[in-house]
């Protein structure tokens, strides 16, 4: 006959601080796990819906960006055409001032010969002026006054000779050498003054050193004045040099 187990003697009763310390346990549990649910479902929820708003957001600055660039090429477009009117306007001025000065210029020279307070002077060559058209050949301007006789008419020719080196030896050119034989003088005629023009041509190698203008009037001595070549020369290098 096969002994039997000794039956297992019954739990005792859990007490009533036994069982609050269970139904305690078991709602900490509880709620640890619905709080994970929670989290884990703050983390997919918000993380899916991450894309919507990053767009946006980036459509936004794209559309801040775009118009920051347009205002920009807007200021840079306003700027240039401020250089521009700016630049206009300084060369305007600059003509302004030079015409402004060329007035009060002639003027003064208006004012020398015909003023009230103008000292009297003959027949003179005022100023003398050579510009270059090619190596040898010259334009010459020459300014012409007198007052000495208001009202009255001056006639007369005007003339030029050259003095200067060539081949190592002093030469000097007269009317007819600088223009062509038989030419005639630079006819003049004014009460005060006036500016006369004319051509010369230098021959090859030749080294000006001095201009000598003559005028020979209708009535009266000729009158002779020398200038320097180099102080006469303007806007071009001198001949030889």
């Amino acid at each position: 006959m096969l002994d039997r187990p000794a039956p297992t003697p019954p739990l005792p009763p859990l007490t009533p601080a036994a069982r609050r310390g269970l139904l305690l346990a078991a709602g900490m549990v509880l709620l640890a796990v619905i709080l994970g649910a929670w989290g884990l479902w703050q983390v997919v929820g918000q993380g899916s819906g991450d894309d919507q708003p990053t767009q946006a957001q980036l459509q936004a600055l794209q559309s801040r960006l775009d118009a920051m660039e347009q205002r920009n090429a807007t200021l840079a477009r306003s700027d240039q055409i401020s250089r521009d009117a700016n630049r206009d306007l300084q060369g305007a001025l600059a003509e302004r001032d030079e015409e402004v000065s060329g007035l009060r210029a002639d003027v003064a020279f208006y004012e020398r010969f015909v003023g009230a307070t103008a000292q009297r002077r003959g027949l003179a060559v005022h100023e003398l002026q050579l510009q270059a058209q090619t190596v040898e050949a010259w334009r010459f301007t020459a300014t012409l006054t007198q007052n000495i006789n208001r009202g009255a008419v001056n006639a007369g020719q005007l003339m030029l000779s050259v003095e200067g080196t060539r081949d190592g030896k002093l030469q000097k050119l007269g009317w007819q050498a600088l223009r062509q034989p038989g030419a005639p003088g630079i006819p003049y005629s004014f009460k005060y003054f006036q500016q006369v023009e004319g051509d010369l041509v230098l021959p090859a190698g030749f080294k000006p050193v001095r201009v000598v203008a003559r005028l020979v009037p209708k009535n009266g001595p000729a009158v002779e004045q020398s200038f320097a070549w180099k102080d006469a020369v303007v806007g071009a290098v001198e001949a030889g040099a």
